[in-house]
């Protein structure tokens, strides 16, 4: 008797090491000590809310905005609270299912049956009231590793709600940027335009006068038309940017057809140099977009548990207590009880070979898995590098454009001061003035690239995902058996 006990355990044991998955293990991956082409000075981005690094009120009454409004972002919780149903349900099926009903029925019989019936007996009621317990044996784990997948796919699901929301703080503070860029751009658009038009209508003086010839006054004229028809382009972009920014805020339509976006009335000054913060292993594992990778994964390597143990046998329990009488005033009374208890075993036998597919679908789910997650990897450390270069360069290039502006607004200072002693043309003047008039155009955008690089830096780095709780990754992880 001791011998088939041990046997039996051996065998038990044996059933359910094949049938429990491979326990997970986060893909090996070869990670950088430290980074490169990072600024040696700067600050680190807000823990959370780091656009206010900006110092810009109007920007931040614009992210906040769109952070409540944004229908992307709605979608994407949406989307989160749906997982998070489908993760209740996983977790429901390994409880006990309990319902009660209560019946009534009116039953007539046959007066020409082979057996004679009394006359009381050919119609009769039948009232019944019962308590059902159904229970399912997670012998294999198969419940339990669906509930484990769940859990995982509703990580998944916030860790992308977070990357829309890192999403659109970015693209609200390029969006932002570039309006107030356009707004310089016109401005100084229209002051070029002003100073060519008062040119020209002194230069049409001199030459109904008879001092200059057609020739230079149709030049100038030239030049004034020519920042006249700069400036309405500049002007369609800047009403195209706003709009596009008015539904990035998730503003109604009539928000959008009849409203304006605020913001600062000048450029400013450019925005201070990001420097990361820890080591790359330690930091960039927390992008919500590779966590949401890892889930994936974990979530598949949970189905193959689930998978496997679908080839074993399934022990339900189910029972029922309640009353049965033919009359409603006896139903709840001793002698009308009623109970049963039951247990069943159900083996899969012969199904075609889909059980086995299954496996292995699952499987080959799990290796694309760990492909989209080394890719996710991979891509995050390009963006970091490529964000620390850019952010770099866009600033130099932002100096270099604003000394360019000074010394041609020098060169203009001059230029008229020569042409009043008569040493210049209008025409010297207004080359030097088109020549501000584009510096100053790029020093614009260059303010706007600058800033936009250093909010593509913070996405990068996961910008902002000390405000979503990543710890139940690794607890997960390391906790499914």
């Amino acid at each position: 008797m001791r011998h088939r006990l041990l046997v039996s355990a051996a065998i038990a044991a044996l059933i359910t090491g094949c049938a429990v998955g491979p326990a997970y293990e986060r893909p090996a991956a070869e990670l950088p000590a430290h980074w490169t082409e990072s600024p040696p000075q700067g600050i680190r981005a807000p823990a959370a809310r780091w656009w206010t690094m900006y110092r810009d009120p109007a920007l931040e009454r614009l992210v906040e905005e769109a952070l409540a409004s944004n229908q992307d972002l709605a979608l994407a919780t949406a989307r989160v609270d749906e997982a998070r149903a489908l993760s209740d349900i996983a977790d429901s099926r390994r409880m006990p299912a309990v319902d009660a009903t209560l019946e009534r029925d009116r039953v007539r019989l046959s007066e020409r049956s082979p057996i004679p019936l009394p006359p009381s007996a050919i119609e009769n009621n039948s009232y019944r009231a019962q308590l059902n317990i159904a229970y399912e044996v997670d012998l294999w784990g198969r419940l339990k590793s669906a509930s484990n997948a769940a859990r995982a796919e509703l990580l998944a699901s916030e860790a992308n709600r977070e990357t829309v929301r890192i999403t659109l703080a970015t693209e609200v503070v390029r969006a932002y940027f570039a309006l107030v860029a356009f707004d310089a751009q016109v401005e100084a658009t229209r002051r070029s335009l002003a100073l060519r038009s008062e040119g020209f209508a002194l230069q049409k003086v001199r030459f109904d006068a008879g001092l200059i010839n057609e020739f230079a006054l149709r030049q100038i004229e030239a030049e004034v038309a020519a920042a006249r028809a700069q400036l309405p382009a500049l002007e369609a972009n800047r009403t195209a940017q706003e709009l596009a920014l008015a539904v990035l805020l998730g503003r109604s339509p009539r928000a959008i057809m009849e409203g304006a976006v605020a913001r600062r009335a000048e450029q400013g000054e450019p925005a201070a140099p990001v420097v990361p913060e820890g080591l790359p292993s330690d930091l960039l594992l927390r992008r919500p977009d590779v966590v949401s990778s890892e889930q994936i994964l974990i979530a598949n390597n949970a189905r193959i548990s689930e998978a496997r143990a679908a080839l074993f046998p399934r022990i339900g329990l189910s029972g029922y207590l309640g009353s049965e009488s033919t009359a409603l005033s006896d139903l709840f009374s001793g002698p009308a009880a009623i109970w049963s208890l039951g247990i069943a075993l159900s083996q899969p036998i012969f199904q075609g070979g889909r059980l086995f597919a299954e496996v292995e679908a699952v499987k080959a789910r799990e290796r694309q898995a760990i492909a989209q997650y080394q890719k996710t990897l991979q891509e995050a450390f390009r963006e970091v590098r490529q964000a620390l270069n850019t952010q770099v360069k866009a600033r130099e290039a932002y100096e270099a454009e604003g000394a360019r502006t000074v010394a041609l607004a020098e060169a203009l200072r001059l230029a008229l001061i020569r042409y009043r002693s008569g040493l210049l043309s209008q025409l010297e003047v207004l080359d030097s003035e088109r020549n501000l008039l584009q510096a100053e155009l790029n020093r614009s955008d260059a303010l706007r690239a600058q800033r936009a690089a250093v909010a593509d830096l913070v996405k990068a780095l996961g910008g902002g995902w000390q405000g979503f709780d990543a710890a139940p990754v690794a607890q997960m992880g390391g906790a499914r058996q």
